[in-house]
């Protein structure tokens, strides 16, 4: 049988995004969580000498891109990396999406990738894209329920994905836990990591806090410092499976362009503007989780993220983004796009301008 892609997600969204846009002032598009704010002007510096553009890039990382991710690790996570156990990628989507195939290649008797119930949508499509088994873990309070894993699913498991903290719904999950399951069950446990600079209710944490061999922490500094266009994410963990992933991803001719990393090294050496950004996310989170309040939809601010996943009792998703588009001119994610257990829930990104998201609340409070 031959393969249909499916719609991509968000181009689901088409009919709600023109409800959306007959509003005077036009659609607020909170629907993809893609960052607006400017990066560091020194990362932009860096990025335009356009170093190294004429030869072909380390696969791997540079030295200095791999010493930079690495001293961010040591200041944010306590946890010394040594730089020749962290490699490149070419954003973490790519990473994500190709990892089960890979991993399949090395031990082909396992055709099995484990993810949340309710994720970002790229977990089962990795396993999909390479023809291979995705079984959905159910979610308790947020955190994955590692013992509704059946025995059958765990023998077959090449990788359990853990999203900490989670894109939809922005609990945090316990990644000490989904360590040592991993360890027991001999199944690798990938935790992906990306938007740990904004964990608002409690300290962020990595996987390798907990444990080194068996897991592999996946970061990317598309949300961290606002180039999610450059494409650039690294990963690190088990130095055998780095080093695996390394040479596969050489030959496949995976390279993140070398002015990127020149770049991207600069952003990892500076934590200021994180800082900044981090304010300017919980400020826009409360404004809009306040404005959706006044509905009487339940809005809480999350763990982490930038996310409001959101909801009202008795309303699906779907009903629920329809009325935000017509009463706030607001475009925000049904729930269902992230697996059918978000069917009930919208995920809102709160990624446009502060003057956007004001203007949306006022929507929402006038139309109420």
């Amino acid at each position: 049988m031959s393969f249909s892609p499916p719609p991509y997600p968000y181009a689901r969204l088409d009919a709600l995004r023109e409800v959306a846009n007959a509003h005077e002032g036009g659609v607020i598009d909170c629907s993809i969580g893609t960052p607006v704010d400017p990066p560091p002007p020194a990362v932009l510096e860096v990025l335009a000498r356009a170093e190294g553009v004429r030869g072909y890039p380390p696969s791997a990382g540079t030295e200095t891109f791999r010493r930079s991710a690495a001293g961010w690790y040591e200041r944010r996570f306590g946890v010394n990396i040594d730089p020749g156990e962290l490699a490149a990628c070419v954003g973490t989507k790519e990473f994500v999406a190709t990892l089960a195939g890979y991993l399949h290649l090395r031990t082909p008797e396992r055709d099995t990738v484990l993810y949340p119930a309710i994720s970002y949508p790229t977990y089962a499509m990795g396993a999909t894209l390479a023809g291979l088994r995705s079984v959905p873990v159910p979610m308790v309070d947020g955190r994955l329920d590692l013992g509704a894993i059946s025995q059958s699913d765990i023998d077959r498991a090449l990788v359990l994905w853990s999203n900490s903290p989670s894109n939809p719904t922005g609990h945090l999950d316990d990644l000490a836990a989904a360590a040592a399951w991993g360890r027991t069950h001999g199944v690798l446990v990938a935790s992906d990591e990306c938007y740990c600079e904004f964990t608002w209710s409690a300290p962020a944490t990595s996987i390798l806090q907990f444990a080194r061999e068996g897991v592999l922490a996946v970061h990317s500094i598309s949300k961290r410092s606002n180039l999610a266009g450059a494409r650039a994410g690294f990963y690190a963990g088990d130095p055998e499976i780095v080093e695996y992933l390394r040479a596969v991803r050489q030959h496949g001719g995976f390279m993140v362009p070398a002015p990127v990393q020149a770049a991207v090294a600069v952003a990892y050496d500076d934590d200021a503007h994180v800082d900044l950004q981090r304010a300017l996310y919980l400020e826009r989170l409360t404004l809009v989780s306040e404005a959706l309040a006044t509905r009487g939809i339940e809005a809480p601010l999350p763990d982490g993220t930038f996310y409001l996943w959101i909801s009202r009792e008795g309303v699906n998703g779907w009903d629920l983004a329809r009325e935000l588009a017509e009463v706030a001119g607001l475009l925000a994610s049904p729930g269902d796009l992230y697996g059918e257990a978000g069917a009930n829930y919208v995920r809102v990104a709160v990624v446009q301008p502060t003057e956007r998201l004001a203007l949306a609340a006022r929507r929402l409070r006038e139309g109420a």
